[in-house]
């Protein structure tokens, strides 16, 4: 099913995230050109995420109400007004907001797709389909930051990148729309109430009971339970991916490296993790998802820690590409350990409410993170921020040991 589907399925992820990662990298630059310094430039990006984390929890009343497929045409026609914005943008506050609303249009696509893999796949290979899904993310991530550099030296214009993000996405609605609908492609598995599941021999009177869909917040209650654990040890993951991020390019000039050689350890990094985004799957499947989060966080967790004591060092360079790489194999076995997880505890019948709280949750994490580290910097230094990083991650991996079990059993 996945591969004779996989141009419907991942093909818009993919077109998506490839338009996205082009863009991205030339957002402060947009923003500086409309007259913003470099905080405020650093704010105009940083309205992706907040955009992202916005949208999630629209995102699954959406998936739930009207399906996938309308969801993210709905979401690629809204992403085309954020592209008109981003090139003709008079203001920062109108660039500021066709940002966000990028970022809103993303968590559409993110959550149909996570929902569909959750009713649809297999629990036998779901960590592998899903590792998939997190893969086209990062490949667009990679990949499109090479792609505008082509544009760029072709054109000479970064609006040439929001060009192509406009055709990616103008793509991606015509592969929605025209292609076909996995959602109805693939028969759902049939759920049954637990209240008509056993024969007692009894008439029946009245209406036959029948479950109904239960609302965002409702479920949000519902589940508060896992959410509250699991769901923040999830969180505590996105945070320490999130730092990676930030801390890697912040680590390498404080320390005095060029900017070529920075962008190259963060190259290398961020390659070791693609190159492993399919293994976390096949970890995860054949072993149980703990053999995948744990040893993803304590390698994530140590590797920030070992990193903050080397700042002062003699080879500080070479300590911070080889953590550098170590942070890039832990991120890299982590590839689709938030959307396997949020899958596995998901309501089966209908799990896009739930899923829309799952990746509030865990897009919350990601966006407190840089601003985590930047208060820290400013109140202590770059060091003690990436210490408290790798804490971070060091107690996710001890929630991970304790929740994980409880909430995600091998045999369901």
């Amino acid at each position: 099913m996945l591969w004779r589907l996989a141009p419907m399925i991942y093909g818009p992820t993919v077109l998506f995230a490839l338009g996205e990662g082009a863009v991205v990298p030339l957002l402060p630059v947009i923003a500086a050109e409309l007259g913003a310094d470099v905080p405020t430039a650093a704010l105009v990006a940083a309205a992706l995420v907040v955009g992202q984390l916005c949208g999630n929890i629209p995102a699954g009343w959406a998936v739930a109400r009207v399906g996938e497929r309308v969801t993210m045409a709905g979401g690629g026609v809204l992403a085309l007004a954020g592209v008109a914005g981003l090139l003709l943008a008079p203001s920062l506050p109108v660039l500021a907001a066709a940002v966000l609303l990028i970022g809103f249009c993303a968590a559409a696509f993110g959550l149909a797709r996570h929902s569909f893999m959750t009713t649809r796949v297999p629990l036998a290979f779901r960590a592998r389909a899903l590792s998939l899904l997190g893969g086209t993310f990062r490949l667009g991530m990679f990949v499109g930051p090479f792609i505008a550099a082509v544009l760029l030296a072709i054109f000479g214009d970064e609006h040439a990148t929001v060009w192509f993000f406009g055709a990616c996405l103008v793509a991606t609605v015509a592969l929605v729309v025209f292609g076909p609908d996995p959602e109805t492609q693939v028969a759902a598995p049939a759920t049954r109430d637990a209240r008509l599941s056993e024969d007692t021999g009894e008439v029946v009177t009245g209406a036959i009971p029948v479950p109904g869909r239960a609302g965002v917040f409702r479920t949000m209650w519902r589940h508060r339970d896992v959410l509250s654990r699991l769901g923040l040890a999830a969180a505590s993951l996105s945070a320490v991916r999130s730092a990676r991020q930030v801390v890697l390019p912040l680590w390498g000039v404080s320390i005095g490296l060029d900017a070529q050689t920075i962008a190259l350890v963060v190259g290398v990094s961020g390659a070791i993790d693609f190159a492993l985004f399919y293994a976390s799957g096949q970890v995860m499947d054949r072993f149980g998802r703990l053999w995948a989060a744990l040893p993803a966080m304590v390698l994530m967790g140590a590797g920030f820690l070992a990193l903050s004591v080397t700042h002062d060092l003699d080879d500080s360079a070479m300590w911070f590409a080889l953590f550098a790489a170590v942070l890039g194999v832990g991120n890299g076995l982590s590839s689709g350990i938030l959307l396997t997880l949020g899958a596995d505890v998901a309501p089966q019948d209908d799990p896009a409410p739930f899923l829309g709280s799952w990746r509030t949750l865990t897009d919350a994490g990601g966006a407190l993170s840089p601003l985590l580290v930047s208060a820290i910097a400013a109140a202590l230094s770059l060091s003690a921020a990436t210490g408290v990083v790798g804490v971070i991650g060091l107690a996710g991996a001890a929630a991970f040991l304790r929740w994980v079990p409880r909430f995600v059993p091998r045999a369901r």
